[in-house]
């Protein structure tokens, strides 16, 4: 039997924990499979999407940073998908965020999925017991990652009543508000509202959760991303750096009694969903999540 191709492409993408959990949920079931890092320049990403994957006969493969906005532009323009009368879950979620994570390969042609939103979704439900449906939510950052979470928050089986989001940065906030106001959603402008700093006390007060999306965390000694004396009791606290087990804000959100959770579970449920869409089978949720935790 020939053995079946899969990866993630980025670049850097040597830190990338994805080829422990696949690979052990291709040995799980049996599945003569193969799962690699492939580090692609983003000058080489058209040619890696439209030849590369073709040649190498890779079945499915992950996109991460750099590339998740660039590869959803080139794959929409080659390989459009047909309209539907009513817009479908993955659809909305690639939309929303701008961005693909996932695609699959299907004979001469690509599909592709933003399975980043979902596993949020899986993972508020899984590690923070939280529904976001009817709440208020503050978010902060409104990158690439931020965008995944606004979309998963705003589709309807789990729509949040308000997201109120601080983006630090004046140009990426610019970006973000001129891509959601060109999607023609009318609700996003109900429901999508950025603040200055000055707002943020009033604010968080009326919030039931607090998602980080910005990078503050994921070096060592990095300051928590949100004051500690506006974190209340009514908050729950979800932070999607992942590579360090608890950044500041973790740590003073627990101390504050508050139920709160890291992005490995992001990570996982995103892999989980792009194995059942690759295999059609159901992911082996807590083999995989073994296989992450040991490889941080």
């Amino acid at each position: 039997m020939t053995k079946l191709n899969f990866g993630i492409i980025g670049y850097p993408v040597k830190h990338s924990r994805s080829p422990a959990m696949h690979n052990a949920a291709f040995c799980h079931y049996g599945i003569e499979a193969e799962y690699k890092l492939y580090e692609v320049e983003p000058q080489n990403l058209k040619k890696f999407l439209l030849e590369d994957v073709f040649t190498l006969g890779l079945s499915g493969f992950n996109v991460t940073i750099p590339h998740k906005v660039k590869a959803r532009q080139i794959l929409e323009d080659n390989f459009p998908r047909p309209e539907e009368s009513i817009m479908p879950e993955s659809l909305y979620y690639v939309k929303l965020s701008g961005a693909i994570n996932t695609v699959k390969r299907d004979a001469d042609s690509l599909a592709y999925f933003n399975t980043d939103a979902s596993g949020f979704l899986r993972s508020l439900k899984e590690d923070l017991g939280f529904d976001p449906q009817g709440k208020s939510v503050f978010l902060i950052g409104c990158g690439g990652a931020g965008r995944a979470v606004v979309a998963a928050l705003s589709w309807k089986n789990a729509c949040a009543a308000e997201i109120f989001v601080y983006e630090a940065d004046s140009r990426a906030q610019q970006l973000a508000q001129e891509h959601f106001s060109s999607l023609g959603f009318p609700h996003l402008t109900e429901k999508i509202r950025f603040i200055a700093p000055k707002d943020i006390p009033a604010v968080i007060g009326k919030c039931s959760l607090l998602v980080n999306a910005s990078p503050l965390g994921m070096n060592p000694g990095d300051p928590s991303a949100f004051e500690v004396e506006s974190l209340h009791s009514g908050l729950s606290v979800y932070d999607l750096v992942y590579n360090q087990k608890e950044t500041k804000l973790l740590q003073e959100a627990k101390n504050k009694g508050l139920k709160a959770a890291n992005g490995l579970g992001m990570l996982l449920y995103q892999g989980a969903d792009a194995f059942e869409l690759w295999t059609g089978k159901p992911a082996p949720v807590d083999l995989m999540r073994k296989a992450l935790e040991q490889g941080a």
